[in-house]
């Protein structure tokens, strides 16, 4: 495992080879590596890069968390998307719950980026690394996305 310094606080990476298995917020300062993760999270936190293309490995989880977590990743960079349509787009519009435990449950979160993910009418709800954390990648993305508008 290596550590990410980030706006966010340090993440802890796990990556076998070249593959991100996780990523954990509040991680303790450890080894940091050069890493093509800890290249893009970098490159992510400073506003340079907004689709990270690290190969990762979703590992675990329920058919039903897996199917979350590929909707998420399809989530593009700067936009968000409710629970409810999340759980719409899996043919089960009752599931808004069930997709909100699922995103808490994402090994790879930041790189699969279930901040995106937001309550009805963009309510701010829920997030396994808090509030805190999703508001400041929501406003990262968020300013980025309208500085390259006017670029």
């Amino acid at each position: 495992m290596f550590v990410v310094d980030s706006l966010i606080g340090p993440l802890g990476v796990h990556a076998e080879d070249d593959v991100v298995v996780s990523v954990r917020f509040g991680a303790q300062p450890g080894p940091v590596a050069e890493h093509p993760a800890a290249q893009q999270l970098s490159a992510y936190f400073a506003g340079e890069l907004t689709e990270f293309t690290v190969p990762v490995e979703m590992r675990g989880g329920s058919e039903f968390e897996r199917a979350v977590w590929g909707e998420i990743a399809k989530i593009p960079y700067g936009e968000m998307i409710t629970y409810g349509a999340i759980a719409t787009a899996l043919g089960d519009p009752g599931a808004a719950r069930a997709v909100g435990t699922a995103c808490n449950r994402n090994p790879i979160p930041v790189i699969v980026p279930c901040h995106r993910v937001v309550g009805a009418g963009g309510k701010m709800v829920g997030f396994g690394g808090g509030l805190d954390r999703k508001r400041k990648l929501l406003e990262l993305e968020a300013r980025v996305a309208l500085t390259s508008l006017w670029s």
